[in-house]
């Protein structure tokens, strides 16, 4: 931290003074505004931590530590207390730096307008308008799709046409000719037949598709017996229409009756958290919830399920988690206490369950992807490398380097740089080795990366380019390339992620490997396509400039041929001119005007090229 708190030597002794106990603190700032509150199971350890080297904090509470003038706390009898209180007095003051989730419950209702003609709309507040109102519903969401499902299931209006005013008074909408609507517009039906078509929607919506569908039978099937044949056919189609939604629902379903799956996607401490409810075994609604100021994938997982559930009365037996969750136990027996039955928080290793959980991982990618202009599948797959290289952030800038070479000549490397799963072009660079003769990869790598850490050194106070640090570096080759770079690491005093890329005997990538040994990539489809695209680029690169460079100095031997010309005059007009086409067919001028040329030498390299015009 660049910037430190000049009262911190103060408050690290007040935070020695505080009693191994559980408790709750609650930090302040000098207008002595409340701006963050944590529990602690031992007050003294945990609070003590954030007044002491900031080599472990993150940006976020490097921040907060910079803006306390004084904190206060209060002693419980048990964690379980503290955490309890701690949510009490977040939800009463709303710190700045605690992790906030915007509780939008009641904020949604279906609505059945007043009036003989009524129609189902979506409301945010109950008025005094006479309406009928359902609800609330938690999102937005499952309003949208009910009302959806139940204009198109029963041929209800969508438009804001007014009945009976606006009866014959325009051709009906598109939704009539591709029969989702009955036309009703068109006032050749009866205000009854709208009314029972109404409640029909009504009981699907308040009973669900199981009592609509039984209902609904009964009434096709009186109908039948009093040989009204079109009334059956229409109330038939409802129920067809009611059995493809569900089968468009099933074909996301669980094997537990009901239960919530939980992921969280972070990128630039930006963080979106999914949940994906679901209820009679079927998908039933999604919501999204967006954070910034994250820094932990577990610190964001813990406060939302606390937050999220804490205004909830509908807790399910079990919350499905993708990752760690700090206060497990204390969270289930909060939750288990608030509904009166047990509430499991679990993290599945395999199976369905697992898959439902990359499932919602991936919605929460793509909708964090809206934000940083990347895409939710590059985002799933970094948060996939992440985890099966047991990191602790997103790989978000990696680099990767590769050596090209053939017999020891022309010896060079190259270096791509792969940003939130994409090239950045703009980063890649090249290197011509210098300190290494013969084929020798594994030293000219340790040239390579001691090279770019000096610039580093050089250029970190701009962060971009070579003064950025790298989240992950992987290198083309395997054990031995990571042993090599890996001293140079320990030399330089470098701490940065490191793995090499391992092709099979095919040359397509097989796995990564360390001092740890080999991780298997190909189970991990998103892995595999991202570590083979950077291994397949990297390569293409440093062998794309070790081929020009070969042709140069091919080109460079061909000049050396005429009189005058030594090696670095010819690659000194190989830069200038770039070919040596262009060389020959450039005039006397242009030549004597080049980087390091005279009139006599370039005399005699146009002589050279036009000897027919010599001989005139």
């Amino acid at each position: 931290m660049t910037e430190q708190n000049p009262k911190l030597k103060a408050l690290r002794a007040k935070a020695m003074e505080l009693p191994l106990q559980p408790g709750v603190y609650i930090m302040k700032d000098k207008q002595n505004k409340i701006i963050y509150i944590g529990k602690a199971k031992m007050l003294k350890n945990r609070v003590s931590q954030y007044f002491g080297s900031d080599k472990n904090h993150s940006l976020k509470v490097c921040r907060m530590v910079l803006n306390v003038d004084d904190f206060d706390y209060i002693i419980t009898d048990s964690e379980y207390e503290a955490l309890v209180l701690e949510n009490s007095l977040i939800k009463q003051n709303k710190p700045k730096y605690n992790i906030l989730l915007k509780d939008d419950k009641g904020s949604c209702y279906i609505k059945i307008t007043a009036g003989k003609w009524p129609k189902i709309t979506e409301a945010r507040h109950i008025e005094n308008d006479g309406a009928t109102y359902i609800g609330p519903y938690t999102s937005a969401a499952p309003v949208h799709q009910t009302i959806d499902e139940v204009q198109k299931i029963f041929k209800l209006p969508s438009c804001t046409k007014k009945f009976p005013q606006d009866f014959g008074k325009t051709r009906p909408c598109l939704n009539s000719y591709i029969g989702q609507c009955s036309a009703w517009c068109k006032g050749k039906h009866s205000e009854k037949e709208y009314l029972d078509t109404l409640n029909d929607a009504l009981e699907f919506i308040r009973g669900g598709s199981g009592g609509s569908i039984n209902l609904l039978t009964e009434k096709m099937n009186e109908a039948a017996e009093n040989l009204d044949f079109e009334n059956a056919a229409k109330i038939r189609d409802r129920i067809t229409a009611i059995k493809k939604i569900r089968e468009k629902q099933k074909v996301v379903s669980c094997k537990v009756k009901k239960q919530d799956v939980i992921a969280v996607a972070i990128l630039n401490e930006k963080a979106v958290v999914s949940v994906l409810k679901f209820d009679d075994y079927m998908l039933k609604e999604r919501e999204d919830f967006k954070f910034s100021e994250v820094s932990s994938a577990e610190e964001i997982r813990t406060e939302f399920l606390r937050q999220y559930y804490d205004s909830r009365d509908d807790i399910p037996p079990r919350i499905v988690v993708d990752g760690e969750t700090e206060d497990k136990e204390l969270l289930e027996q909060i939750f288990s206490e608030k509904i009166g039955r047990k509430v499991e928080i679990f993290l599945p290793q395999k199976g369905d369950t697992l898959k439902l959980v990359d499932m919602c991982r991936h919605n929460a990618a793509e909708k964090l992807s809206e934000s940083t202009g990347g895409s939710g599948k590059e985002l799933s797959a970094l948060q996939e490398l992440k985890t099966l290289l047991g990191m602790s952030k997103i790989p978000e800038y990696i680099e990767s380097y590769d050596i090209s070479n053939l017999a020891g000549g022309e010896n060079v490397a190259g270096m791509v740089v792969f940003e939130n799963g994409r090239p950045l072009k703009s980063a890649y660079r090249k290197f011509s080795i210098k300190t290494v003769t013969g084929q020798d990869d594994y030293a000219s790598m340790q040239e390579v990366i001691r090279r770019r850490f000096n610039e580093y050194e050089l250029h970190k106070d701009e962060g971009t380019g070579f003064g950025r640090m790298p989240d992950l570096i992987l290198l083309d080759g395997g054990l031995g390339h990571v042993s090599a770079i890996s001293k140079v690491f320990k030399e330089m005093n470098i701490s940065v992620p490191l793995f090499g890329m391992v092709k099979d005997s095919k040359h397509r990538t097989r796995a990564v490997t360390s001092s740890g040994g080999e991780i298997t990539i190909n189970t991990a489809r998103s892995v595999y396509t991202l570590i083979s695209t950077i291994q397949d680029e990297v390569h293409r690169y440093a062998i794309g400039y070790h081929r020009n460079m070969r042709k140069k100095n091919t080109l460079s031997v061909s000049l050396t041929n005429i009189e005058g010309i030594g090696e670095k005059r010819a690659k000194a007009l190989l830069k200038h001119f770039g070919t040596l086409s262009a060389i020959q067919n450039a005039d006397l001028t242009e030549l004597e005007n080049a980087p390091a040329m005279n009139g006599p030498s370039a005399l005699k390299v146009y002589e050279y090229f036009h000897p027919k015009e010599e001989n005139s």
